[in-house]
Order: structure tokens, then C-alpha cells, then sequence
């Protein structure tokens, strides 16, 4: 495991760092500011070993078998690659980027682990209703790997110590929390708008609209109903995200308004048990 290296001047630690979405390069207006004071090999290790807990804990996490639904990985994947391939993505090279489905019709959800481990319910899949909608929701979880939120939020939880130790295999039930809490994570304000703001940046480069998590926001909004998937609950709310995204849209003088394809969406969704 590479060592994070520390520096104690004045009697301040200071601790070196890689670059996330706070990077220049990656467009956004505002970037949050925390420091993540791990490695990009290391949020990869982390999120190998939450992947492998997710892996045995079929009761939680039945994740449909590759083997027996190839179409509706097939089209996952595709999505995945576009959004990848936008050229947007700071960390494309450095993360696996890996997709699963996990089978579960009643929850609104998606998360990624560190590393790009992306985890979408089938629930959220049925639930929206054109392809742009859907890869806004991908946007907006792929945003928050590439800019290294859930180490940010781990490390301020838990300290720097006491994950190097889950990373080094010390404390397993403590991975077994950590696994949770990044499937059920909520996101501070900063995170969520840079996510969101993230997934317009990436979908600009694509035939998709820009703003098609807005998509998924309104029909949110209007439905009233009780489910909204935790990464969607936190503040700030639907109506405002909505607002955020629309405005970033225009910033970026994206005017596309057609879906892109929502034939091949359909087959996605029908591709699923």
C-alpha cells in the first residue's frame, strides 16, 4: 500500500493530496474545497474491498448475474461509456469503473463506491422514463467517484488512522459499516451540488441532454410520493437542484431537448426480470 506522506511544520500537519473534480480542468463554477488525503490507488483498494463485501451479501445486495442478463448489461455498460468517454471524467484512466444491478423493484437508488464501483437498483432503472433521465442519475454517481466524495466523507467520519487500518484488512466489521453507509450515504450540500453540476458537465459532451437529471428531480417533485432514494433526500431540495442544474445547462449553452434514445431504453428496461 503506498504510503501517504505527511509533513509537520510549525506544528501543522499538512498533508499531500491528488487532484479530484477541484481540478481547474473539470469546469466547475464553485468546487468544494475539503482535502481527501488519500490516494487515487488507494480509493481504488478501499472500493475493491467494499465490491467484495457487497459481493457475498446476497440478501442485502442481489446483484443480477451478468451471465443470465447480458442485454441489460449491455446497455448499462453502453451508457456508462459514453458518459466515460465524454472526455469530462478527470479520473477515467485511474478507476475500474465497473457496473452491477442490483434486483430490487421497490428502491429509487443508485451509489458508487471509491475505486468506481457502480451499484443501480432496478427499481430506479423501471422508475424513469428516457435514457437521458437515466444518465443523468449515472452522471451524477459517476461525479461523485471522480471527485472522491465518499473518502472525503469517510475520512472526516472516521479519521485518516482508522480507515489506512480497513484499507490494510485491521478491522473487517468496521468494513462491513463502511459498506453500508456508502450505499445508504447522504452527502453534504457541497458534494451533492458539485455531483450534480458534475453530471451537466459530463452529459454536455454527449447526445444526451445536459440537464436530464433535472428530469429525474421533477418527476420526483410532482409524484409527492415517500421514496426518494437517499442520495436524492439531503439537502439542497429537488425544486432548488432543479433550478442549479438548468442554470449550469444555460452556462454551458446547452439547448439539446430531444431525448436520445429512448427505443434503446425501453429494450433496457425490458431486458430486466
Amino acid at each position: 500500500m503506498k504510503k501517504i506522506k505527511t509533513y509537520l511544520i510549525t506544528g501543522t500537519i499538512i498533508v499531500s493530496c491528488t487532484l479530484s473534480c477541484k481540478d481547474k480542468s473539470s469546469g466547475l463554477s464553485d468546487p468544494c474545497t475539503d482535502i481527501n488525503v488519500f490516494s487515487l490507488n488507494e480509493d481504488k483498494q478501499l472500493g475493491q474491498q467494499v465490491a467484495a463485501e457487497i459481493g457475498v451479501n446476497t440478501v442485502d445486495y442481489p446483484i443480477l448475474d451478468e451471465a443470465i442478463y447480458p442485454i441489460a448489461y449491455t446497455h448499462l455498460k453502453r451508457i456508462r461509456d459514453k458518459i466515460l468517454n465524454s472526455g469530462k471524467v478527470v479520473n477515467k484512466a485511474a478507476f475500474n469503473w465497473e457496473v452491477k444491478i442490483i434486483k430490487n423493484d421497490s428502491t429509487l437508488n443508485a451509489f458508487c463506491t471509491p475505486g468506481g464501483y457502480i451499484y443501480v437498483y432496478t427499481g430506479i432503472i423501471k422508475y424513469l422514463d428516457n435514457e437521458d433521465d437515466f444518465a443523468g442519475v449515472l452522471g451524477h454517481e459517476i461525479a461523485h467517484a471522480d471527485c472522491r466524495h465518499s473518502t472525503k466523507a469517510l475520512t472526516r467520519d472516521y479519521g485518516i488512522s482508522t480507515l489506512i487500518g480497513v484499507i490494510a484488512g485491521k478491522d473487517p466489521g468496521l468494513l462491513v459499516k463502511i459498506t453500508k453507509q456508502l450505499a445508504d450515504l447522504k452527502n453534504s450540500r457541497c458534494h451533492e451540488s458539485e455531483a450534480d453540476e458534475m453530471s451537466v458537465i459530463y452529459l454536455s459532451a454527449t447526445n444526451y441532454k445536459c440537464n436530464g437529471a433535472a428530469s429525474f428531480f421533477e418527476k420526483i417533485e410532482k409524484s409527492g410520493q415517500p421514496r426518494v432514494p437517499e442520495f436524492l433526500s439531503t439537502h439542497p431540495n429537488p425544486g432548488n437542484r432543479v433550478g442549479s442544474i438548468n442554470e449550469k445547462a444555460n452556462a454551458l449553452n446547452c439547448n439539446k431537448t430531444t431525448p436520445a434514445s429512448d427505443g434503446q431504453y425501453a429494450a433496457f428496461k425490458n431486458s430486466l426480470p
